[in-house]
Order: structure tokens, then C-alpha cells, then sequence
């Protein structure tokens, strides 16, 4: 499933995260330059945006000469624009048809000041125009560009090419990379985690800091675990909202076997939990999976944490936060849902391979074969009877990005690594939910997660997202990243 195939993005109402792309444009130009070269970049741009359905917020050539910006009055008549537009821009582009006016630029950056990711391009001469009447010198204006918004503290990305024709395949990918970077920016700002019971006592490896990630901008909300219990108990089977719930459970995964009781109680948990997000505004959750809820009411939360993943509600275990907080900026950048896994088997003597495995609440889009049963390893101290939730399934060949963010509290800051690999289709004879991956350098990967401090868990989409997430932890929110396989 993609945000476009779910219809939302997680906050359901929030014009950043609509379906089609917003972006601010700015034509920078120089009046000793040809005009129609900016008039040709605005049909350039057109026809691109068509193609990808992003709708464009820009002057128009009646507002401005051209629709350009060259002047500081120029820039307030932009900056203006972008301000009514604020609540709908994601990132502004910045268009140089020719060397541009680097103080326009900067000046409606700094003037509309609206904190988004800023896309800097530049189009290529020809050889064969490079008389006054076509020349551009875009080449040169945008290190001038670059070299204000640097002054200025105004952070921007760059094209994979110094300078690019808009028709090219190169920009359209870099536009394309660009905008997954606007949505992991602007949706992990302000994002609202929820944090649902006590981190399980063995689990040191899932400890955070609540205030450096509230410097950030992003939030945490705690709940005692009792409380849900507590409510979920006084719930019966002819509560509406619980009917309803277990017709979701019924129809999300085979349920073949499941005692009506469990799901029951799956239900009730389900109707609690989905009611304090509701009044919370929460957007993703980190749960105590285990044991408690196990032995305090009979049943595991898998299958609930999977249905609220696979509706880009994402779901982590173990109350690991920092984990959640992953999976959200993941699904963000590939536009799938994302699920927390263990790093956790060799692959036999594939040095370049391995196991990612969790107990089974990894969303649907991962398990073609998904189905409820139990959980083995806890059923083993809990009993069996009291582990029905989890699911199974084994997750198929095809593209893997992974990565993970952790507060390094120490040095009171945030670190993240990123990088892709493939999944593959080797054999792989166990329960729970699994998969094998490749990854290139793999054992100098671990030794960066061990050297490091990084949790035993990381968060994986089926995707090749991995410089959206690097460009925008790194550009956009200065968090320290390791981009694996990618010259630091």
C-alpha cells in the first residue's frame, strides 16, 4: 500500500501531506539576460509538474517582469505569495533560467521565512549558444545563490548535477527525491508520538531522551498501560465500536483457528487505543507489547499494531520510541509503511546477509502470506493460550531501505544511519515474521551499529529511499548520519 492508494497521509487533515505535492517556485533572473529564457523555464517547469502532479505556487508574468524575481521588490511580492500560501507549501524550488539576482533569491527566503526545504537548480548552457542572445551563466549564479543562503543560515539541497535541464531524467528524479525530503521535513515536525506502558525492564537498548527529542520538535505523550487494560476490560461484545473492530481484525488477516475470546479481547484493546490516539492527536505509538499485556489480559497487541502500520499509523514495540519516530520518517520518504525489526540471524556464512525477524506485527504490505497464530518464544514462560495476535508471514524479494535514529543522550543530540540493500528469497525455515536481507559491507555496518550504540532494533521499507532520509536528517534538521555505502 502507498500514501496515494490509502488516499491520507498520517495527519489526516493537514494540507502538507496531501496527495499532490505543493511546491513554491522562484524564477531568478537578470534584466541584462534574455527574457524569453525564463519565459521558456516557466513552460519548462510546467509541462514537468504536469507530469509528476505537482502544483506549483508562483509570481505571474503580470505580477512581476516575467514572473521573475530580480529585485528586492520582486522578492517581497514573492515572499508574500508564499506566506498566503503557507499552510499548503511543502519546499520551495529555486528556478535559474540564467545567472539569477542572489539577493532576490535570498531576500524571499528570508522574508517568507517559512522553514521549509529549498531545491536550488540551475539549467546547463550550449556550447553553441553562448552569445548574448542565449547565454545563461546559471553555472556561475548559483554558487553565488548558494553562497547567500549560506550567509544567510537558509538550508537548501542541491541537483545530483551542478546544473540540469528540467526535461532531463536526472532532474526529474532529483525532483522527485526532493519532494520525498519535503515530506519527511515537514511531517516530523510536530510529530506526535504516544507512548503506551513502561519500557519492558530488560530493555536498556530502547531508552531515549523525551527533551532532546522535544527540542526537535517533536513530542511524547505516556500513558500507563493500566489504564488501557482497565478500560478495555469494561468493554463487552455488544459494544458497537468493539463489532466493529473485530470485523476489522476478521478482515485484515486469516483468523482460522483464533479462539473467539482473543479476539475479543483483541477488539477491546483495539477500540481503547484507537480512542486515546483519536483524543491525543497521536500519530504513531510505541506499545509495552510484552509480558504484561500477555499476562494481565491473555493476548498479544501484534495484529493491532500491524493494522495501525499498514495505515501509515505506524506501531513499535517494546515502547521503543526513537524507533517509532523511524518508522514514521521511513514511511514518509517511500511512501509504504515501514516496520521495526530485529537484527537478528547471520545467514549462514553470507557475509553480506541476514535475518531480520520480530515476533509478527510487521504491517500487512510486508506478509502476502499473513495469518494469525501465536507467539512461540513467549508462549514458552507465558503459555501459548495467552500469545494469540501475533502474526506470521515471510516478506518476499525486492528493494530494502533500513535505518534508524536514536538520541544520543550523552552528547545530547540525535544520530541516524541509512542505507539499502535488497531482499532476497533465500531459503528460510522459521516462524514469526522474517525476511532475508543483502546488504553490501554488511559487517562494516555492524560494526558501525556496535561502535556506535545503536539498538538491536532498526526500522526497514521496501524501498530505495535512503538519500531522502539522509538529505533531510542531515540538511534540514542537522542530526548526525551515516549514510552507509556513501562517502562520509
Amino acid at each position: 500500500m502507498t500514501f496515494l492508494e490509502h488516499g491520507l497521509f498520517p495527519h489526516m487533515m493537514n494540507p502538507l501531506h496531501s496527495a499532490a505535492p505543493c511546491l513554491g517556485v522562484i524564477y531568478g533572473n537578470r534584466d541584462f539576460f534574455p527574457d524569453q529564457l525564463v519565459t521558456e523555464a516557466r513552460a519548462d517547469m510546467a509541462r514537468l509538474f504536469d507530469s509528476l502532479g505537482i502544483r506549483a505556487v508562483q509570481l505571474s508574468e503580470q505580477e512581476t517582469k516575467l514572473g521573475g524575481v530580480e529585485s528586492h521588490a520582486d522578492a517581497r511580492k514573492c515572499a508574500a505569495l508564499f506566506q498566503k500560501h503557507a499552510g499548503e507549501l511543502q519546499g520551495i524550488l529555486v528556478c535559474l533560467p540564467n545567472f539569477g539576482d542572489e539577493k532576490g533569491v535570498a531576500d524571499t527566503l528570508k522574508l517568507a521565512d517559512l522553514k521549509v526545504p529549498v531545491l536550488i537548480q540551475a539549467y546547463p548552457d550550449d556550447l553553441a549558444q553562448l552569445s548574448p542572445a542565449r547565454r545563461r551563466d546559471a553555472f556561475c549564479g548559483k554558487i553565488s545563490v548558494c553562497n547567500n543562503l549560506v550567509q544567510a543560515g537558509i538550508p537548501f539541497s542541491l541537483t545530483s548535477s551542478h546544473v540540469s535541464h528540467p526535461g532531463s531524467e536526472s532532474f526529474k528524479v532529483d525532483l522527485q527525491r526532493f519532494t520525498g525530503v519535503c515530506r519527511v521535513v515537514n511531517g516530523l515536525r510536530g510529530v506526535r508520538l504516544g507512548a503506551v506502558g513502561a519500557r519492558p525492564g530488560a530493555f536498556n537498548t530502547v531508552r531515549y531522551s523525551e527533551k532532546i527529542l522535544e527540542r526537535h520538535g517533536i513530542s511524547v505523550t505516556t500513558v500507563d498501560l493500566s489504564e488501557f487494560l482497565g478500560k478495555a476490560g469494561k468493554l463487552t461484545a455488544a459494544d458497537p465500536a468493539v463489532a466493529r473492530k473485530l470485523d476489522e481484525i476478521s478482515g485484515y488477516t486469516p483468523v482460522q483457528g483464533v479462539p473467539a475470546e482473543k479476539l475479543l479481547q483483541m477488539a477491546r484493546l483495539g477500540v481503547v487505543l484507537a480512542d486515546w490516539m483519536e483524543s491525543n492527536a497521536i500519530d504513531a505509538t510505541a506499545i509495552q507489547c510484552w509480558t504484561s499485556v500477555q499476562q494481565n489480559f491473555g493476548c498479544n497487541v501484534c495484529t493491532l499494531m500491524s493494522m495501525m502500520s499498514e495505515r501509515f499509523l505506524p506501531s513499535a514495540c517494546e515502547v521503543d520510541v526513537t524507533g517509532v519516530l523511524t518508522m514514521y520518517a521511513m514511511q514518509l520518504a517511500a511512501g509504504t509503511p515501514a516496520a521495526l525489526v530485529d537484527w537478528n540471524n547471520n545467514y549462514a556464512g553470507d557475509e553480506d546477509k541476514c535475518v531480520l525477524f520480530h515476533c509478527g506485527n510487521w504491517a500487512k504490505s510486508f506478509l502476502p502470506d499473513i495469518r494469525m497464530g501465536q507467539a512461540p518464544i513467549l508462549g514458552s514462560i507465558l503459555g501459548v493460550e495467552n500469545t494469540y495476535g501475533a502474526l506470521e508471514g515471510r516478506t518476499p524479494a525486492g528493494p530494502l531501505t533500513f535505518g534508524r535514529l536514536t538520541t544520543a543522550d550523552a552528547e545530547g543530540c540525535i544520530r541516524a544511519y541509512v542505507g539499502e540493500g535488497e531482499l532476497t528469497n533465500d531459503p528460510l525455515q522459521t516462524f514469526g515474521n522474517r525476511a532475508v536481507a543483502r546488504i553490501p559491507r554488511l559487517q562494516k555496518l555492524m560494526r558501525h551499529v556496535c561502535t556506535n550504540g545503536f539498538e538491536h532494533h532498526v526500522v526497514m521499507t521496501q524501498s530505495h529511499s535512503a538519500s531522502i532520509l539522509a538529505e533531510a536528517f542531515k540538511t534540514y534538521f542537522k542530526w548526525e548520519v551515516h549514510h552507509h555505502g556513501q562517502p562520509e
